[in-house]
């Protein structure tokens, strides 16, 4: 039976990582969590899986009821136990170790195990790459911003490829593989974003003079959704800059370094970031 001081030791070493055994344990888990993966793509293989099937099949049990350990120790010691079931991480570590449980009763459901790819997220603790994740919440917060934009060019998206599939449908009929609406949508949405299987293809003149305006169509749209968020984040970084921008007492000019301790323009000394 653990003492309170016991789990309070464990626990640190569990969820953190500013000391050698937390550092450790992060290392230890990030290598199971890679050979794990690299297994279950071995695995794949046909000719590695005829001839080491078993040893795999055994490795991958091994390294189920090794992460199954973990997450019932992470639940264990959280002080708010559903707090971390229900959060990003701990979703991510049941998900990891369900799949192989579920090969008792589905075939091939352990190969979803790759999902425990997610958990190398855990990376950005171990190697100490915080000063990234603020890039990442800067990408995060021009995203958001686009939402909206983005929501409304998906919902005209939708629209043309409606119209698109169903004048297609008319036009060309099941005698052209256009068999039903949605199929004709299905060809729509391949044309118009330019990828082009060709397993439906418009036969009469004025399907393939339609189609040519669609492909038209898909080069001009690509770039939308690009330039939405490139116009987002290029507000936010202004954002960000007038954020820290500071007023010289002297000058009266601004200064957007937030690293400068005086003013570039006469040298006066700034005030203090709040």
């Amino acid at each position: 039976m653990f003492s309170s001081l016991s789990k309070s030791r464990l626990a640190h070493i569990v969820f953190e990582h500013d000391d050698r055994a937390s550092k450790t344990f992060d290392v230890v888990l990030l290598v199971a969590i890679l050979l794990s993966v690299g297994i279950v793509i071995l695995d794949s293989v046909r000719d590695f899986h005829d001839q080491y099937g078993h040893v795999f099949y055994l490795l991958e049990w091994g390294f189920t009821f090794l992460f199954t350990i973990e997450y019932g120790l992470r639940l264990w010691l959280s002080k708010r136990k559903s707090g971390y079931v229900f959060s990003f991480f701990g979703l991510v570590d049941l998900l990891a170790i369900i799949p192989t449980y579920l090969s008792i009763f589905f075939i091939n459901t352990q190969f979803l195990v790759v999902i425990r790819s997610l958990r190398l997220l855990r990376v950005i603790r171990v190697l100490k790459l915080g000063r990234y994740v603020k890039d990442a919440e800067f990408l995060a917060e021009a995203l958001r911003a686009s939402r909206a934009k983005i929501q409304i060019f998906i919902a005209s998206m939708i629209t043309i490829v409606l119209i698109a599939g169903t004048v297609m449908y008319i036009i060309e009929g099941p005698e052209s593989g256009f068999t039903s609406i949605p199929m004709s949508m299905y060809w729509a949405i391949v044309t118009l974003t330019t990828v082009g299987f060709g397993d439906i293809t418009p036969l009469t003149p004025i399907g393939k003079f339609l189609a040519s305006i669609i492909m038209l169509m898909g080069y001009g749209i690509i770039a939308v959704p690009t330039g939405i968020v490139t116009s987002e984040m290029t507000q936010a970084k202004s954002r960000r800059k007038m954020a820290t921008a500071r007023l010289c007492r002297k000058c009266e000019q601004l200064v957007m370094d937030k690293e400068a301790y005086f003013c570039k323009h006469c040298g006066e000394e700034l005030p203090a970031l709040k």
